[in-house]
């Protein structure tokens, strides 16, 4: 499975964005999902995950009520909408998969994802 995320760039605060993750490879319905961020002199922290099985979503305190994840099966991508952006969402994001259901805490953890994408640069900032 590759993984190519998309979709970053600079934005001022309180506006919008949304990322994409396109997948290559086969039976991308059994692939459950996450995005991941890392900020300058931070360590990579998870944002949101979806879980391939029921397509229940999971959020950060952080971005929850603002971010939005999604994906579309026929087209092998997954969509995070992320609004009412702040300084403190700058980070690097990466896009991750992993061919198993978790309970939701472990989708929290990036060393239960198998593959990763090249990550795009959000930039929040006036």
């Amino acid at each position: 499975v590759q993984l190519q995320a998309s979709g970053g760039g600079l934005v001022q605060p309180g506006g919008y964005l949304r990322l994409s993750c396109a997948a290559s490879g086969s039976a991308f319905n059994t692939l459950s999902m996450g995005w991941f961020r890392q900020a300058p002199g931070k360590e990579r922290a998870f944002v949101a995950a979806i879980r391939h099985s029921d397509r229940n979503t999971f959020y950060s305190n952080s971005v929850k009520g603002r971010f939005s994840l999604s994906r579309d099966n026929t087209k092998n991508t997954m969509f995070l909408q992320m609004n009412s952006l702040k300084p403190e969402d700058t980070a690097v994001y990466y896009c991750a998969a992993v061919r198993r259901s978790y309970n939701s805490g472990s989708y929290f953890d990036p060393k239960n994802y198998d593959y990763w994408g090249q990550g795009t640069l959000v930039t929040v900032s006036s």
